[in-house]
């Protein structure tokens, strides 16, 4: 099957709830269990099921399943905004002391949000993501990630991309693109070896502007066993889930940026005419 048309059956591939072939919305955010060991099991992560709105809702995961399906990656978590995914992943993957390299073209509210995580103990390189030799010379000893736009919003300078994941690969760098302005429809940062894609679904995968949402997609490439920024609570399970399963905890339960049932189910129909 096609692209679109994998889109369109996405709701299909996950489960069809009482015959509708179409996600409902669900805008409850508290679930029943007979047992309240069922429960208790649900929260330690022993036994699928939902617990809280905050944290999980199946309108939400079913627009996770769909951006996972688009980027051909492993999983997703969506949030209430793109900016967002992007400062969730940067304050749950990295601590005082840590250097990052991003590019000097990023979106505007995105460079101020680096520079804020400078005042907070985060160094901080900004550089030409044209040029993945200016990336490779920016690495330090503590550097942890780098983080560039496929194509800058709005100035359109065309990261490196290739290359910068070459950089990334051979130093054992988080490698994070902000695919928002190609969409997977056009370009899989997967390909580049990408670690974790951002998108603000607001933008071309919503399609209406009518609902404002973002998105972090694992890809399965980086090894997190190697990662010291993974607290030990969650050095459990998948190891290709790591990054992602704090990323998740951090920014839904802990901060609470999560994406409300409607916002997800406005961006998924969105996303089908992507």
């Amino acid at each position: 099957m096609g692209f679109t048309t994998q889109l369109l059956h996405s709701d299909r591939r996950f489960g069809v709830e009482h015959g509708n072939l179409l996600k409902p919305i669900h805008p409850g955010v508290t679930y029943g269990y007979e047992d309240a060991h069922d429960l208790a099991r649900v929260f330690q992560g022993k036994q699928k099921g939902y617990t809280y709105g905050r944290q999980i809702n199946p309108t939400v995961e079913a627009l996770e399943q769909k951006v996972t399906q688009m980027e051909n990656g492993r999983a997703t978590i969506a949030f209430s905004t793109g900016m967002a995914a992007i400062g969730t992943t940067l304050f749950a993957l990295l601590r005082s002391g840590d250097h990052v390299i991003a590019s000097k073209y990023l979106f505007g509210n995105t460079a101020s949000l680096f520079e804020s995580f400078g005042t907070h103990g985060i160094e901080l390189t900004f550089v030409d993501a044209t040029s993945a030799d200016a990336v490779a010379a920016a690495v330090q000893p503590n550097t942890k990630l780098v983080f560039v736009e496929t194509i800058a919003n709005p100035r359109t300078q065309v990261s490196d991309l290739v290359g910068i994941g070459a950089v990334c690969k051979a130093q054992g760098l988080i490698y994070v693109v902000d695919n928002t302005l190609t969409t997977p429809y056009l370009f899989q940062p997967k390909s580049v070896d990408a670690c974790l894609v951002i998108n603000s679904l607001t933008k071309y995968i919503g399609g209406h502007g009518n609902a404002l949402g973002g998105s972090v997609t694992e890809m399965g490439l980086f090894d997190w066993t190697t990662f010291p920024n993974i607290y030990d609570g969650y050095r459990v399970g998948e190891p290709s889930m790591w990054g992602l399963n704090q990323i998740k905890k951090k920014g839904l339960r802990d901060f609470g940026a999560s994406l409300a049932a409607d916002s997800a189910h406005r961006l998924s129909t969105g996303a089908d005419t992507l």
